[in-house]
């Protein structure tokens, strides 16, 4: 049962759709991938204007939830670079890191189906007006699920990203 009392929640994805990653799409395309220099690299990335503004405009009736399919290793730089950006606080959705407690290695599974389970976590509670992402399988999924969602296309894809995202479980 969702608690109406509360704002609505607006989730938003960073990669691609607040935070432009094509400065370190090259750390992707090498063979292995460089993770921890494509993860190293995102404290300089752009804002992405139509992102930034959507989420602001949605932290007027919404209270704001990231949702990343970045690694818990990187929650502090997340967290400098969105206050950077002068986006809402709000709750930051991770994933958990490799090599921690609960299994050692971290959870690699498809963004579609972390991001859906989270959602679904979330709405058990409380209304989600929103999910604004930049992957296309997370959107399908997300709509066929119930939800409503804002497809940010305003990046250019990356091929490379999006294989690291449905097959390898990484962003």
């Amino acid at each position: 049962m969702t608690d109406s009392s509360r704002r609505p929640l607006a989730v938003f994805d960073l990669d691609d759709t607040l935070a432009d990653t094509a400065h370190r799409q090259r750390f992707l395309e090498t063979t292995p991938r460089d993770w921890d220099a494509f993860f190293a690299a995102a404290p300089q990335d752009p804002p992405v204007a139509e992102g930034i503004a959507l989420a602001l405009e949605s932290a007027q009736e919404c209270e704001v939830v990231y949702l990343t399919g970045r690694p818990e290793r990187c929650r502090r730089d997340t967290l400098d670079w969105l206050a950077a950006q002068g986006l809402p606080e709000g709750r930051v959705h991770m994933r958990r890191d490799a090599g921690r407690a609960g299994g050692g290695r971290g959870d690699r599974r498809p963004a579609r189906r972390t991001k859906l389970e989270i959602l679904r976590r979330l709405a058990r509670t409380r209304e989600i007006r929103v999910l604004v992402d930049d992957d296309e399988l997370v959107c399908e999924d997300a709509e066929w699920a119930g939800f409503t969602v804002v497809r940010a296309r305003w990046t250019a894809r990356s091929a490379a990203l999006k294989v690291a995202q449905e097959r390898e479980g990484r962003t």
